[in-house]
């Protein structure tokens, strides 16, 4: 059977979780505290759009931090990047089977951490689990996603999340997170060494950029020298958001496709 793949999470890293929850509120975008990563000394604060979500990610415990540097690449990259760039770096792609994940990676030539497992209380005291791999390197200096998998089917999590007001409308009205932009050196080689690695679809494809479908959202390449992830790409019709590009950093969320594409440099 096929796994399949969606987009589940983007980490921004950033000093101040409490600043980035402000600057999410002033724009009617509901942001909140997730908890503590107490084995990693890392703590969160989320926005969900859906079962797509933004994570701030920050160091509560440096010293910690800096022990579990070998854990993963996540905590080494908050260790790295941390207090000088505020910036998104990393996404995370969720599976349904993150061994038969691992074993098409691998025949496909990547080098990938262990399956480890991860666990965090969220602010009700309960307990969260996943299952999480990373793949080591990258791909003309673009990092690779991790690989996450929850515990529970998509639809039980989504229920499960929304009954307990995590999934909360946002006050400013209908918010869909469609697309994450990634300026890289090539885009073509870099989208095809994806569209591979992860069996994703190609939506648009030419010399400057190239769309790349992941269940219902993309991922979009475009021509840079950063070779970085840089931008979020939201869809609404509120009219307060529409061309609205809110800085955090030096990651960009930009809302409304249409006229928020204008603005992308290229």
């Amino acid at each position: 059977m096929m796994t399949t793949l969606n987009w589940d999470h983007t980490v921004h890293y950033i000093n101040d979780l409490e600043t980035a929850i402000k600057t999410f509120k002033d724009n009617k975008l509901v942001a909140f505290k997730g908890g503590s990563h107490k084995k990693w000394g890392t703590y969160n604060a989320l926005s969900y759009f859906g079962l797509t979500y933004i994570e701030f990610l920050g160091i509560e415990d440096q010293n910690l931090a800096e022990k579990s540097i070998g854990v993963n690449c996540v905590v080494k990259d908050a260790v790295t990047l941390l207090p000088e760039r505020e910036t998104m770096l990393r996404i995370a792609i969720r599976t349904d089977d993150i061994d038969a994940t691992a074993a098409s990676l691998k025949e496909q030539g990547l080098t990938l951490s262990a399956i480890i497992d991860g666990s965090r209380l969220d602010k009700r005291g309960q307990l969260i689990e996943w299952r999480m791999m990373t793949i080591e390197e990258n791909f003309q200096d673009l990092v690779y996603p991790f690989i996450i998998q929850w515990k529970g089917t998509d639809s039980e999590r989504l229920e499960s999340l929304t009954d307990f007001g995590v999934i909360t409308p946002h006050p400013a009205g209908d918010v869909t997170l469609e697309s994450a932009v990634f300026f890289v050196s090539d885009p073509i080689i870099t989208a095809a060494h994806w569209q591979s690695l992860f069996n994703l679809s190609i939506e648009e494809s030419d010399e400057t950029s190239v769309i790349l479908g992941i269940g219902d959202k993309s991922f979009i390449f475009k021509k840079g020298n950063d070779n970085q992830l840089k931008q979020l790409i939201f869809k609404t019709e509120v009219q307060e958001l529409k061309g609205k590009i809110i800085s955090i950093g030096d990651g960009e969320y930009l809302f409304d496709a249409q006229e928020t594409q204008k603005k992308v440099i290229i």
